[in-house]
């Protein structure tokens, strides 16, 4: 589905609808005709229209979901800004319009359910994107207002819901439309199917168990005491029955790989074409793929992907990957070619446009070898492919990094050599100005027709649903209900299709990252070590720390802006475990004030 035919139609919805979905502005500016025109098949179309697509900014934010975790940092001169140093306050702009556009998406939702009542399928779609909107909802900013009605008066008193009815509300919803006939069993093209319902379903209930039957004990410690194990339970049996005899056999690189979008282990994704698209093309994407790494130049003259610095590797996320996993090549970029004039054919996106056969005689900018490789290895490396480490007029220097804690920077000899030009720690071989990259970009969300000029903009579909991370999931729900066995076999299924070696027992696992001597491996650590090495750059960090309770933890150890638990909490100790309410929710929500702030803020 790529909703060509009422693109147009909704897109001039989007500007009458977005006052009604705006929940801190709820003045109803339709008229009467608009009103007339939603209870007509083309107009309940349309609507269906922008209902999907208001998903849109909510699936593409990485300002509330990746910063301030264990995996990413800043690069040259950058840092995650506010957001990593938890000193974010309840005015912050990125908090403001996450919430903001989460609940434009549920109240499109709660538009189609007033209108398309009568049609079965598009209740059950709209009550699949409602039930999305609160879980990032809940999982981002606690208890909030539950909203299940059409917001069309100037009504401004919504008070918070409780998390308890909130999860029931969302978990009832789901379960009354997981089979539901008008529903495709599966789909590729971006509908909701019966198995997204019960996908997102499993991920609720995961959040539920830990929100509802956990309690933290030790924030520093990551502690916990375990009180019930239904919504775990739950959790598992709807992960495994989105599993089925579903196997994971597709290549890591291919799950990925542009030309296999809508592919078996999609579930549900958000779509995007670049083709037919009404606005300007230039800015109608997302920027997806130029946000994990480090900047790269202007495309313009050097034929590379524009690419911030604010999300590259950490020092632990390079060393998650052992020889031999299939998942370190498929995550990043580790080869970029020189560019002399052919964009696309050249450059960065030359990998998606040249066979292999034709790369292994282009010449080489940036070529990065994982922790693991010995100077041996890179030396021998290079003398085989050295007709590539010629810059013969490139717009790039040709340079050799070495991934590791110290890195090592290799740069060209006059004769294809290489000189070892420095070895340094990792945070400062982060800091410096190394060539056209400093670290390998995450290419998962590539697209190559994106033109040339310095801007991000691609159209591949978001992925926000697939199968290895609900294999994840039931990992995880395994685990917190009891069953070790259950939670070794689902991770080693995915580390299986990988090539990464199996792990025999919770207590054999020896992570490669270094870490304090005080941080215990725990059986939930190779679970979120998991999640890492399969989800990487997918958007789920923030929120799986938060939700095992292992933000605090996490943060102390892994974060170089983060010291102690203080350093994440207020004045008042309190810990700032949540996102704050928007100031402007608060001041315009009547049945808020200043004490339904979150604790922290």
């Amino acid at each position: 589905m790529k909703l060509k035919q009422y693109i147009i139609c909704a897109s001039l919805l989007l500007g009458t609808l977005s006052s009604c979905g705006d929940f801190l502005d709820t003045e109803n500016k339709a008229s009467v005709e608009a009103e007339d025109y939603f209870n007509t098949e083309e107009g309940q179309n349309a609507l269906r229209a922008v209902m999907y697509s208001s998903m849109k900014p909510v699936v593409t934010n990485t300002a509330l979901t990746e910063f301030g975790t264990d995996l990413y940092v800043g690069s040259r001169g950058n840092d995650g800004g506010n957001m990593a140093t938890y000193d974010i306050v309840a005015e912050n702009s990125d908090v403001t319009s996450f919430y903001q556009n989460v609940y434009t998406m549920i109240n499109n939702a709660n538009c189609m359910l007033k209108y398309g009542a009568a049609n079965a399928k598009f209740v059950a779609e709209a009550k699949f994107i409602r039930a999305y909107g609160y879980y990032m909802l809940t999982q981002q900013f606690g208890s909030v207002p539950y909203i299940s009605e059409y917001i069309e008066t100037a009504n401004k008193n919504y008070p918070r819901t409780d998390l308890a009815t909130i999860y029931q509300n969302t978990i009832a919803d789901l379960e009354g439309i997981m089979n539901a006939s008008d529903l495709p069993e599966t789909d590729r093209g971006g509908n909701v199917s019966q198995k997204a319902v019960k996908a997102l379903l499993a991920k609720i209930c995961l959040a539920a168990g830990w929100d509802l039957e956990t309690t933290l004990t030790d924030a520093a410690a990551g502690t916990y005491t375990i009180n019930g194990k239904q919504y775990f339970e739950k959790a598992k049996t709807y992960a495994n029955e989105v599993i089925g005899t579903q196997q994971l056999t597709m290549a890591f690189e291919d799950k990925w790989a542009p030309k296999n979008e809508g592919n078996d282990e999609e579930i549900f994704t958000v779509q995007y074409e670049r083709n037919g698209y009404p606005g300007d093309v230039i800015t109608g994407g997302h920027s997806r793929q130029g946000t994990y790494g480090s900047q790269m130049g202007n495309p313009t003259e050097n034929g590379m992907k524009s690419c911030g610095s604010t999300l590259a590797a950490s020092a632990k996320a390079i060393y998650l990957w052992e020889k031999g996993d299939d998942r370190l090549n498929a995550t990043f970029m580790m080869t970029t070619y020189n560019y002399f004039s052919k964009w696309l054919e050249e450059g960065y996106y030359a990998y998606y446009h040249k066979t292999a056969a034709q790369r292994a005689s282009m010449t080489i900018a940036d070529c990065f070898f994982p922790w693991y490789a010995t100077e041996a290895e890179v030396k021998q490396y290079v003398s085989d492919h050295q007709s590539q480490f010629v810059r013969n007029g490139g717009a790039l220097a040709v340079q050799v990094h070495v991934l590791s804690n110290p890195a090592t920077l290799y740069t060209l000899k006059a004769n294809g050599t290489i000189d070892k030009t420095f070895t340094e720690p990792y945070t400062e071989y982060l800091r410096g100005q190394h060539g056209s990259a400093v670290v390998p970009s995450v290419k998962k969300f590539d697209d190559p027709d994106t033109p040339q000029q310095n801007n991000s903009t691609g159209y591949r579909d978001v992925v926000v649903l697939h199968l290895s991370d609900i294999y994840l999931v039931a990992a995880e729900a395994c685990l917190m209900s009891g069953d070790n066995a259950g939670a070794l076999s689902r991770i080693n299924d995915v580390r299986r299709r990988s090539h990464a070696s199996e792990i025999a027992s919770f207590d054999s696992y020896n992570p490669d990252y270094e870490r304090d001597v005080n941080f215990i491996v725990t059986p939930l650590d190779l679970v979120l070590d998991e999640r890492a090495r399969e989800l990487y750059g997918e958007m789920t960090r923030w929120m799986d720390l938060r939700r095992t309770r292992q933000l605090v933890r996490y943060n102390i150890a892994f974060n170089p802006l983060i010291n102690t638990v203080a350093d994440m909490s207020n004045m008042k100790g309190e810990v700032k475990w949540l996102r704050p309410i928007p100031a402007e929710e608060i001041e315009t929500n009547s049945a808020l004030t200043q004490s339904s702030q979150n604790p922290g803020y």
